[in-house]
């Protein structure tokens, strides 16, 4: 297969992610993310980097920020990577571990993923997004770094 097919492919794939956690189909996941999935943002989550923690991870910032959208923004592959510059939004509606306790109170922010594709699935997840921004807008304490 040639490199911009497969560039493209790996594109698809990102979108169906990002689709999948937008209609709350968590069942599909592994359609998307290898079982052994590494998930590097735990500044963001806070979640085991371990393989497959992120299902976990993922079914818990969704049902604690629901309803959460991921809008693709912006879609770059090179090689088995790919960037996604997302815009992403939802509501301080329920409970998570590493969440300050829910405010009713909604946010939208921008992200940007760095993943990696291997044999047809997301094997490595990276992540950043403007968590200060997500803290005043949801109106939670500023977090400390005791």
């Amino acid at each position: 297969m040639d490199n911009t097919r497969q560039q493209e492919q790996n594109k698809q794939l990102v979108t169906g992610f990002f689709a999948a956690l937008n209609e709350g189909r968590l069942g599909d996941l592994g359609d998307f993310l290898a079982a052994d999935i590494v998930d590097h943002n735990k500044i963001i989550h806070g979640e085991p980097d371990e393989p497959g923690a992120a299902f976990a991870a993922i079914a818990m910032q969704l049902e604690a920020l629901k309803p959460y959208r991921a809008r693709v923004e912006e879609l770059i592959a090179e090689g088995d990577k790919v960037v996604a510059r997302i815009t992403q939004s939802g509501t301080s509606s329920g409970a998570h571990p590493r969440m300050p306790v829910p405010t009713g109170r909604s946010f939208e922010n921008e992200a940007i993923f760095v993943l990696t594709v291997r044999a047809g699935r997301i094997s490595e997840l990276r992540g950043v997004s403007d968590r200060l921004g997500l803290f005043l807008q949801l109106g939670w304490d500023w977090p400390t770094t005791d």
